[in-house]
């Protein structure tokens, strides 16, 4: 049996036979960033430390000889021929490495939709490269003059091969950031995003059902790691719930659906808070969770919304048999009047 050797963790894959790197990495849940699948971008480029492989046919461009002197390959063509192909990827505990941030990069906002009264959604392109993030992530925006004190916001989407980057952006009464972004910002507006930043990203070495439950746009980074397992065929259960005033506040009913219909191992589970409707779930996720998932021992948790909610359902979870290490939590804080500003993700 070949094996793909991540270090420095030491974590081993087994591959089958004909499998790229890529693709053996990918069914074992690692996301390897990449982009063209056919060796011409460079996206995949890794180290190779140790063993023999088949790089296949590759653009110079997107791994010049150099490179290819200095011992990197590109995964998504890489197929092993040794019985251990030894890469230098990720960290000492085997998760993906962090992109460095880049600060303000200038972007285009190429679509806006008003997703409710409160809550406008942005759709971004870097004027130049892309951003690379993982899903999950987050990055701070302000304005191209930098007059606007720059806010943190979840990346509420997975990496494309265009670089667009959407963002979910709750009105705040006093958050200056929010009012400009629902008042003057609209397509056609140029902006400056930095990052990305934050951890709260996809354990590569989940194996067994995983449970998301978000309450406001703290949907944004569960549906970035949402639709990123979904897409690379993550072979486990992945329900979502999703706690909301009214139905009204439900905005993201659509593509849930339509993740509901494509992949039948995702369930969406909306639960209102503030009135009943037929086929939804009636109250606060902490109060209901019990009689939804009696036992919770053997899933991933993640958990994104204020701190008052991720508080209240890491209790929750907790009562279920969740253990601690496989809880995962991102919490939101509201925009206050500042006093310097920190990189905090806002509701």
């Amino acid at each position: 049996m070949t094996s793909i050797r991540l270090s420095p963790s030491g974590k081993e894959v087994d591959a089958k036979p004909g499998e790229t790197v890529l693709e053996t990495l990918e069914n074992a849940g690692y996301a390897l960033p990449n982009n063209c699948r056919a060796g011409a971008c460079g996206e995949c480029k890794v180290k190779v430390l140790e063993g023999d492989f088949d790089q296949g046919m590759v653009m110079d461009m997107a791994l010049s000889p150099a490179e290819r002197a200095e011992g990197y390959g590109l995964m998504c063509m890489c197929k092993p021929l040794s019985d251990t192909l030894e890469i230098d990827w990720g960290t000492d505990d085997a998760m993906p490495k962090l992109f460095p941030p880049r600060e303000n990069v200038r972007c285009v906002v190429v679509d806006r939709i008003e997703r409710t009264p409160r809550i406008a959604e942005i759709r971004l392109r870097p004027v130049g490269d892309t951003l690379r993030f993982w899903p999950g992530q987050y990055v701070s925006l302000t304005d191209t003059s930098r007059t606007v004190m720059p806010r943190s916001y979840s990346i509420a989407n997975a990496p494309r091969p265009d670089g667009e980057i959407v963002l979910q952006i709750t009105r705040v009464p006093e958050g200056k950031t929010s009012n400009w972004v629902h008042d003057e910002v609209h397509p056609g507006s140029m902006v400056n995003v930095s990052g990305p930043y934050g951890t709260f990203i996809g354990d590569p070495g989940t194996d067994g059902p995983v449970l998301c439950l978000a309450a406001g746009t703290g949907l944004a980074p569960i549906m970035s790691l949402a639709d990123a397992a979904l897409r690379r065929g993550f072979k486990q259960p992945v329900h979502l719930i999703f706690s909301a005033r009214t139905e009204a506040e439900i905005y993201c009913q659509g593509l849930m659906s339509l993740w509901n219909i494509r992949h039948r191992r995702f369930k969406f589970i909306p639960t209102l808070t503030r009135e009943e409707k037929q086929g939804m779930q009636s109250g606060r996720i902490p109060d209901i969770l019990g009689n939804l998932y009696p036992d919770l021992s053997g899933h991933s948790i993640y958990i994104a919304g204020s701190p008052e909610f991720v508080d209240a359902c890491i209790g929750a979870v907790k009562a279920q048999g969740a253990d601690s290490s496989n809880i995962h939590t991102e919490g939101f804080f509201d925009q206050a009047p500042p006093e310097p500003p920190s990189p905090e993700r806002l509701i």
